[in-house]
This record gives structure tokens, sequence and C-alpha cells, in this order.
């Protein structure tokens, strides 16, 4: 409790130029008070405007006031100070390098809490109290603590900019409304902001219907993924087992193959050495019958050799060679051969079957996407709305109609530095382009650049990487009078067509299509690109005369 009695008498008693504890306090004859030191350095300032006022109450004083020290009030400090009352603010009320400091306080500035756009003052709390305190603030408009307030005051004439010149689409003053700008639509710039805040509620309507749609769009793709990752993983599980069963076929007749080669081969053999056998058998018989024709020879007694030679046994018959089949080497070759002959008929079969396969499943459209468009309603369905991004804008380039307008002017704009910039005549469009995108130009009567680029194009003049025409990254149709020209990464294509003021532009990101059209009564084909877009694209324009312009028309 006593704590909170000290933090209340403190607030009292601070001066609220320093903010810290009355030094050598003094009170104005409107009875507030302020250090000696800070009051006489607040009125020296105003010396030669010939009045003092307040700080606070802003009351005014014919003359300078002699102030005498108000013992009182020094007496109440030093009590408090005894009391253990801090002497000044904590560290983290004052403004660092990313605060907006309050403009009244001298010295170490505390943060300012809010901004006046009638004083073009920013205040701190203790600062910001006559506005709410005193009549004569009653009118003045506070906003969040701001350090652009400067922004509102016309760098020609040093006056607030109260006034919307609609003609140069920029904020001036009633000075400049007498000048340069004398004769333009002009309008009150807060009528203009109701105006701008309807257009600004009109798009937030679009862009939150197109997140919607955008939104259902994800969904539907996401069950796509779903249904193509079911739709494949059923297919290679069931390609599998096909494939296994022709492979366990094989498998089988292979097996049965070696079973009946094997089985002939026993039988073959047994044939063949019973053969053998019976041969060999003959050949121990007629060894025989020529060892006893042998001792029957060295008989050397006659009568004994005749009378010996009836009892030798006459040959059996003999096995004549010719029944001896004698197979070549190559018994089974056949089947070889036959089974070679059974490969090439399937790698035959493999081959014009798995040509269809693989068409089959590469041609596989799982999104079903509808044909190119061919009439302009057709195109129209793909219409997209194409505002111009004032941070990438040239500083010679007028933005208008709602950013959809670009002009080349003789002079420079006032455009804040920004990284995204171009040091070319060129702009991009603020949105991101995929999917299926259209959109219509109307250019001057000069030469101008409509094209389409990534990104992240360099923003850089002194390279041929940031110009539309010249680099990988862009692809554009350059308009004249005297014809089209269509440009990409240096090279050029002569278009062969009547010149028209209107252009159309189609992309399927998706497919890779990118078209340019002739439009008037009908839609002639320009150019056509083919390719791989590898990021989202942006709509870009291109200038090379001052006055020449394009404006991106609203399709309904």
């Amino acid at each position: 409790m006593a704590q909170s009695a000290v933090q209340l008498d403190r607030e009292k008693i601070c001066c609220s130029i320093c903010l810290d504890l009355l030094k050598d306090p003094v009170t104005t004859a409107c009875g507030h008070s302020y250090c000696m030191n800070c009051i006489k350095d607040f009125w020296d300032g105003e010396d030669q405007k010939g009045t003092h006022s307040c700080p606070q109450c802003r009351e005014t004083f014919g003359r300078r006031p002699v102030l005498k020290k108000n013992t009182l009030l020094a007496e109440l400090v030093e009590d408090l100070k005894k009391m253990g009352l801090q002497t000044a603010p904590a560290d983290h009320w004052f403004a660092g390098p990313e605060d907006v400091a309050c403009d009244v306080c001298t010295g170490r500035k505390l943060k300012a809490v809010k901004s006046c756009l009638v004083c073009l003052v920013s205040y701190c709390k203790t600062h910001l109290q006559p506005h709410y305190e005193s009549p004569g603030f009653r009118k003045h408009q506070l906003v969040a603590a701001s350090d652009k307030l400067q922004l509102r005051i016309c760098s020609r004439h040093d006056e607030v900019m109260k006034i919307f010149c609609r003609t140069d689409q920029q904020c001036i003053c009633y000075l400049c409304l007498m000048d340069e700008h004398a004769g333009h639509e002009t309008v009150s710039a807060a009528a203009e902001r109701i105006e701008k805040q309807k257009e600004l509620e009109a798009s937030r309507e679009e862009i939150q219907q197109r997140i919607q749609d955008r939104q259902r769009d994800v969904r539907v793709l996401q069950q796509e993924v779903e249904a193509i990752n079911l739709s494949a993983d059923k297919t290679v599980q069931q390609s599998g087992k096909i494939f296994a069963q022709l492979i366990l076929l094989i498998r089988k007749r292979s097996s049965d193959l070696k079973e009946n080669i094997r089985s002939q081969q026993q039988t073959e053999v047994s044939r063949v050495r019973k053969f053998q056998e019976k041969l060999e058998q003959e050949i121990t018989e007629l060894e025989k019958k020529d060892a006893e024709l042998k001792q029957l020879s060295k008989t050397e007694d006659l009568n004994q050799f005749l009378h010996n030679y009836p009892s030798v046994s006459a040959l059996s018959e003999s096995t004549h060679s010719s029944s001896i089949n004698v197979r070549p080497l190559g018994y089974f070759e056949d089947v070889t051969v036959a089974v070679s002959e059974l490969r090439d008929q399937l790698l035959d079969v493999l081959e014009d079957t798995w040509a269809s396969l693989s068409h089959t499943v590469t041609e596989a459209d799982v999104l079903l996407s509808e044909p190119e468009p061919k009439t302009r309603a057709e195109f129209l369905k793909y219409s997209t709305t194409i505002t111009l991004d004032p941070n990438t804008a040239n500083g010679y380039l007028l933005l208008s109609e709602g950013n959809r307008k670009a002009t080349l002017m003789g002079v420079k704009q006032v455009y804040p530095d920004h990284p995204d910039r171009f040091t070319d005549w060129q702009v991009l469009s603020r949105e991101s382009l995929t999917g299926r995108c259209y959109w219509e130009v109307e250019w001057g009567e000069k030469r101008v650049d409509v094209a389409v680029s990534y990104k992240n194009i360099s923003r850089a003049g002194d390279s041929n990487e940031s110009d539309f025409r010249h680099n990988d990254k862009s692809w554009s149709l350059n308009c004249d009078t005297k014809g089209f020209l269509f440009w990409h990464n240096r090279g050029k294509i002569s278009v062969p067509c009547p010149v028209s003021s209107r252009v159309g532009v189609y992309l399927d990101h998706t497919a890779g299509i990118l078209s340019f059209y002739s439009v008037s009564e009908t839609m002639t084909l320009l150019h056509r690109v083919q390719t791989t877009f590898t990021q989202p694209l942006h709509a870009g324009v291109g200038f090379y005369n001052d006055g020449d312009s394009v404006e991106f028309i609203k399709l309904n």
C-alpha cells in the first residue's frame, strides 16, 4: 500500500520534460511544475517566437514569466527520496534504436506511445496527457507511435498533405493544388482513403474467396495424392504377384525339363550299357575261340590236326556294326536349341508388351486435365487479376489504376529503396502464377515488352541477366508498331502477324505451356512455348520510350 502511494506521489512530482524527479521545482501560472533548468531551456527555444507556453497544457504567456523555486515541492521531493523512491524511470521505458522516441523529452528520450497526426509529434505517456485532458486537443487524431510522420509533410512547401491527386496518384498539400496540380482531379485524402478502403475490402473478399477455392483445390489434390498412392501400391502388389507367378511357372517348367532330361539320360545310358555288355561278351567268346584256333594251328602232327579240327565249334552269328546307332556327342543339343527358341520368343513378347505397358504407366492421366482452350470465352474461364508490385517498379515508372497500369515517365518517381527494384525500365506483378492462368494487356503506340519471369531474375541493369529478353529465367513478347518478336535467353523469333494493341497471355504452368495471342474480334496465336517451368512465374512488362504505357485489363 505504501509502495503504491510512493509510486503515485512520484508521478505527481515528476518533471514532464526530463521525466525525472523535480530538481529546483518551479510552478507556472497555469499550475504545472517543472525543473528550473528544464523550463528555462524550453522557453529559451521559444524566445524567437515572442510568446512562451506551458509544455503540458499549451497555455501561452505574453511575457516570459519570472519563476521562483517552489519550496513545498522541493521539501516533498527530499522526503520521498529518503523513503527510497527511485530517481529515474526504469531502463525499459527509454527508447531504443528500433523504438519511436518521444519528440518532447529532452536528454534521454522515453518511448513514444502515440503519434498525433495534427501536431505531427510523437509523445510518451506523460507528454501525451494534455491531449486527453485539454479541450484544445480533442479534435487531434492519435495513432500508434510512428516514425513516418514526416511523410505527411510536403517536401516542397513544408505543409501537411491532406489532398489526394487522382490524376497523378499521390498526396499533395493545398499549395501544390494551386501550383503544378492545378486542374487535376483531386479529393481529400480522407475521401480517397474511404474509396481505397472499399477497393481493399473488395480485394480482400476476392482474396478470401480465392483462398477458399484454393483450399478446396488443395483438399481435392490431397485426395488425388492418396488415390494415386493407393492405386500405385495396389498395382505394384498385384503386378508383383503376377510376375512371381510367371517366375514360378518358368522355374517349374525348368524343373520338369530337367527331370525329363535326366530320365531320358538314364534310359539311353542303360540301353547303351546293355548293348556294350553284349559286345564285351562276344569279344570274350571270340578271344577264346581265337585262342583255340591258335592252339590248333600250332599242332605239328598232321593226323592230330585233322582229328581235332572238327571239334572246333562254329562261330556264333556276329553283331553287325551297322546295328549300332552312334549319336553325335551333342545328344541333347536339340533340347538346348528348343529352350533357346522359347527364350527368344518370350523376349520378343516381353519387348512388345513392355513398350505398351510402359506407355500405359507414363500416360496415366490421374488428374484428367481439361483440353487447352480454343476460344476467348474458354480462355476467360482462367482469367487472373494482375496487379503490379511497386517494390519491383523502376524509379521512372508511374503505377496507376490500382497498380494495374504502368507508364514510363520523363522524371523519376518517389519510391523507397528496395532490393527487388529493377534498374531497367521493368516491373513484375505481385501475384505468383501457377496452374492455368490467362490475362490481357493493352499497350501503347510505340514499343513494350510483355513478359513472364521467375521472381529470382536479377535486378541489376548492367547485366543481361536482368533484361526480360536476354536470360533463361524469362520469356518476352516484344510488341512494336513494326511487328512482334519473341525473345528468350538472347534468342529471338520473328512473329509474322498483323500488329494489335491488345495481347492475351495464356499459361499452363503444370503442362509447361506459354502462349501469346493477338486479341481482337478473334484470338490469333502469335507464339507458343512448350517447356518445363521449375518455379512459379510472375507477369512483367518492360519499356523503351517516355510516355509508353501498359495496362492489365480487368476481365469479366
